[in-house]
């Protein structure tokens, strides 16, 4: 039998992140449509929770929101039990998009450096840290590499470093590796749960693919099609560190089937 490995706050700790009733509405073509309808989560300090659902369902209107992208037309947003307005949202939070957005201009270690920039950092300081990441990332030797002379797999880990740099514990990651091949896809699996293994971020992840949603999740949450609200909360006991053959047990199996029954797509007969 697995043992689980997955550690708890200590008691009182807020989460990382919570919503509370969340809504939100956009225009299209004179009509106000509504995006999402009363979501409630949270998520732990040391919890990777992701959000699956059909395309059109809000899960990247969800991540605009936490960031202070999008405005919510109802609930409350709290960062580390703190309630935020939308604009003081921003810089409070770390968000990947599924393009890696590297600069082709910028070396892979400008390009890592970018958020420092923007803050004020000085230069010289800031690319001595960023270079001092780069093994931790798999990236050693390739500082000096403009992104056309990286593979798919290795732009993502230097949008990743990018990420990390701006130096905010939570992060948003929005597919991520959506537009990787599967072997890459695979790969880069494989490297965010050895990574999240030493540094514990808080993460919320969207993904379309609901293997990646299990084998990197603590949660996971199921938004219904548009208006999007969740509909299901899928709990992994999948015990961490997180190797491969994980994919090939009973618990693994039985997540992925009731999640699949969650969105529709078998019947829920066979996901018991």
């Amino acid at each position: 039998m697995h043992t689980s490995t997955r550690s708890y706050p200590a008691p009182g700790t807020p989460p990382a992140l919570s919503l509370e009733s969340v809504s939100a509405t956009y225009r299209d073509r004179g009509e106000t449509l509504l995006a999402l309808d009363n979501v409630t989560l949270s998520i732990a300090p040391t919890e990777i929770v992701a959000l699956v659902g059909p395309s059109g369902s809000g899960k990247s209107t969800l991540l605009d929101i936490v960031s202070g992208l999008f405005p919510e037309s109802s609930g409350s947003v709290r960062i580390e039990g703190e309630q935020l307005a939308l604009e003081q949202r921003l810089g409070h939070s770390a968000y990947m998009r599924q393009r890696d957005l590297l600069l082709p201009w910028r070396t892979a270690l400008e390009n890592a450096v970018l958020a420092l920039d923007a803050s004020g950092a000085k230069r010289k300081p800031s690319r001595e840290f960023a270079r001092q990441k780069f093994e931790d990332f798999g990236l050693a030797g390739f500082e000096d590499v403009y992104p056309a002379q990286l593979s798919g797999g290795m732009r993502q880990r230097v949008a990743f470093l990018r990420t990390i740099l701006a130096g905010h514990s939570l992060l948003l990651l929005d597919e991520p590796f959506g537009a990787l091949d599967a072997l890459n896809r695979v790969s880069m699996q494989n490297w965010l749960t050895s990574y999240w293994q030493r540094d514990r971020h808080p993460v919320l992840l969207v993904t379309h693919d609901v293997d990646e949603a299990v084998f990197l999740a603590d949660r996971v949450l199921v938004l219904s099609a548009r208006p999007g609200t969740i509909t299901h909360e899928e709990e992994i006991s999948l015990p961490r560190p997180r190797h491969r053959n994980l994919i090939a047990s009973p618990e693994y199996s039985r997540h992925r089937a009731r999640l699949l029954a969650a969105l529709g797509l078998i019947d829920e007969v066979a996901a018991s």
